[in-house]
């Protein structure tokens, strides 16, 4: 289910701007921008988004674009139920995003692929967290969110919260370009990564930031990212009981980015149908448990 990328010139070119730019400096820009609530700016953004990215509004729950009191609202907006179903075999994994798979597959000796000639270290993206070696022979799937894409992120089974870890990071893109380009891009860019105990073992779902997402939140711990706070910093949650269902919201992005979903060896089986570009919706079935 990996595929077999190869960089080009184009990419090459494309990229190397994020090395260049003040990537924290323009994202907070970028923040203060998207939720400035005068009017006409407000109203000029969206319009121009929609008619961009060619967003399909009847889907939300307001499909008035001048309705909504600032970009982000209207970024992050509220679909219909209806829109996005969720599959009610209790024996599936639900893909918790919109977007794209990027890459999905086996966790080999704590090496994920993220491109051709390019792989990461599990321990890297955990930050050798005592919580890694469950994942070292597991399985795994990056999701990538577009900037059309519905914002919001929700749980791909029934689970348990049990530690929030925010890893300070850079900020690159993370789109098809980057991750062809730029090595190990989902360990070196800030994240927020949440642990939880579901019915079939342990799973991390890992909120990647990239390049104007200045801002990621939680439903229990609220807005994440921007922070002053540069350190790593490991929040316990075992003692909270925070509990969350199967398709439950449980955070969003200001901005698309990308989903990195971790399971322990054995426990799920990704569907033999799912491969790399493949567009995805909230509510699909990801795998088998």
């Amino acid at each position: 289910m990996k595929k077999d990328t190869s960089a080009s010139f184009i990419d090459y070119i494309k990229v190397l701007p994020l090395y260049l730019i003040p990537q924290h400096g323009l994202s907070r820009l970028i923040y203060r921008i998207t939720r400035c609530e005068w009017t006409p700016l407000k109203n000029l953004l969206i319009k121009s988004f929609i008619n961009y990215f060619k967003v399909d509004m009847s889907l939300a729950i307001e499909p008035d674009g001048a309705a909504y009191k600032h970009f982000n609202a209207f970024f992050t907006r509220e679909l219909k139920p209806e829109v996005r179903p969720v599959s009610q075999d209790n024996n599936t994994v639900l893909c918790p995003v919109d977007g794209s798979i990027s890459q999905i597959g086996n966790i080999e000796a704590g090496e994920i692929f993220q491109a051709k000639n390019r792989t990461y270290q599990l321990n890297e993206l955990l930050v050798n967290d005592e919580l890694a070696e469950n994942f070292r022979n597991g399985q795994f799937s990056t999701l990538y969110l577009s900037p059309r894409d519905y914002h919001r992120i929700h749980m791909p089974l029934d689970g348990r919260l049990i530690k929030m870890t925010y890893v300070p990071g850079k900020l690159f893109a993370v789109n098809s370009h980057t991750v062809k380009i730029v090595d190990r891009v989902f360990a070196r860019n800030e994240r927020v990564i949440n642990y939880f105990e579901t019915g079939v073992g342990l799973m991390a779902l890992v909120m990647v930031g990239a390049i104007n997402v200045g801002s990621m939140e939680t439903v229990w711990a609220g807005e994440i990212t921007p922070t002053k706070n540069r350190n790593i910093t490991i929040t316990n949650y075992r003692e909270h009981k925070i509990q969350l269902k199967r398709g439950e919201e449980m955070g969003r992005f200001n901005m698309g980015s990308t989903v990195i979903l971790l399971f322990e060896k054995d426990l799920i089986q990704w569907l033999p149908d799912l491969q790399a570009d493949q567009l995805i919706s909230m509510g699909m079935s990801l795998a088998k448990v």
